[in-house]
C-alpha cells in the first residue's frame, strides 16, 4: 500500500465532492424554510404554555436532542414509505412509494430535526424582550400581529442570531449523512469515486475542504446579515 497521498486523485475527487454542494445547500436551504415557521410556532406554546401544544413541544424537543440524528434518519426513512404505502393502499392511490427521490425525505428529516432544535433557540431569544413591549404596543393600538412583526421579532432575531448561525452551519454538516439514503450529496459523491480506487483517505480530505468552505461561506454571510440588523440593538437599548 502506498504510503503517500494520491495528489491527482485528491484534486480531480475535490471537483467531484464539489459537485454534491448544490444538493446540499438545497436541502438545508429547504429544511430551514420548513423549521423555522414550525419552530418559532411551537417556541410560542413553550412560552405561552399553551395546554398540550406545549407538552407535545416538550417531548418533541426531548425526543430530537436525545436521539442522534442518524437513527432519526434511518427511523423515518424507513417509517415514511410504509406510512405513505398504508395511506395510499386505503384510498386506492397508485403511486410507486418506493421510487421516490431520496432528496424528499432528505426534505421531511432535516426538517424534523432542525425545527426541535429552533424551538429552543427562538424560545431563549423571546425570552430576552421585555414582555411589557407587547403591552405598549397594545396601548398604541398595534394588534398582537402587527406588534410582533415590527417590534418583538426584530429584537428576538437579533439575540436568535448567533444560534440561528450554529444551528444552520450544523444543518449544513448534518447532510453529510444524506448518504444513508442514497443522496447524492458530497460525501456519498466522494466516497464512490473512492471505492474505485480505494482512495478514501484523499475523498475524505476532500469531503472536509468543502464543507470547510460552505460553513466558512456561511457563517460570513450571517455576520453580515448581524451587522445589518445592529439598528434593532441600539433601537432596543
Amino acid at each position: 500500500m502506498e504510503s503517500s497521498l494520491n495528489i491527482p486523485f485528491l484534486i480531480d475527487t475535490f471537483w467531484v465532492a464539489l459537485s454534491g454542494v448544490p444538493v446540499a445547500l438545497l436541502v438545508t436551504v429547504v429544511a430551514m424554510a420548513i423549521a423555522v415557521p414550525i419552530g418559532f410556532f411551537l417556541a410560542l406554546t413553550r412560552i405561552n404554555k399553551i395546554p398540550v401544544l406545549n407538552q407535545i413541544a416538550k417531548v418533541y424537543v426531548s425526543f430530537v436532542r436525545g436521539t442522534p440524528i442518524i437513527i432519526q434518519i434511518f427511523v423515518l426513512y424507513s417509517f415514511i414509505p410504509i406510512f405513505l404505502n398504508s395511506i395510499f393502499t386505503k384510498y386506492n392511490i397508485d403511486y410507486p412509494i418506493y421510487d421516490i427521490h431520496p432528496i424528499w425525505y432528505a426534505f421531511i428529516i432535516f426538517s424534523f430535526n432542525t425545527a426541535a432544535v429552533l424551538i429552543e433557540v427562538f424560545r431563549s431569544a423571546l425570552g430576552t424582550v421585555d414582555r411589557g413591549q407587547l403591552e405598549a404596543a397594545h396601548s398604541v393600538g398595534l394588534t398582537t400581529k402587527q406588534a410582533y412583526v415590527r417590534i418583538i421579532i426584530p429584537q428576538a432575531l437579533v439575540s436568535a442570531l448567533p444560534n440561528l448561525t450554529t444551528a444552520t452551519v450544523n444543518l449544513i454538516k448534518a447532510t453529510s449523512l444524506g448518504y444513508a439514503i442514497s443522496l447524492q450529496e458530497i460525501t456519498l459523491k466522494a466516497k464512490v469515486e473512492a471505492n474505485l480506487g480505494y482512495n478514501y483517505l484523499e475523498a475524505y480530505i476532500d469531503i472536509f475542504i468543502v464543507y470547510l468552505i460552505i460553513c466558512i461561506a456561511v457563517e460570513q454571510l450571517f455576520k453580515w446579515w448581524e451587522k445589518r440588523l445592529s439598528r434593532y440593538k441600539m433601537a432596543s437599548a
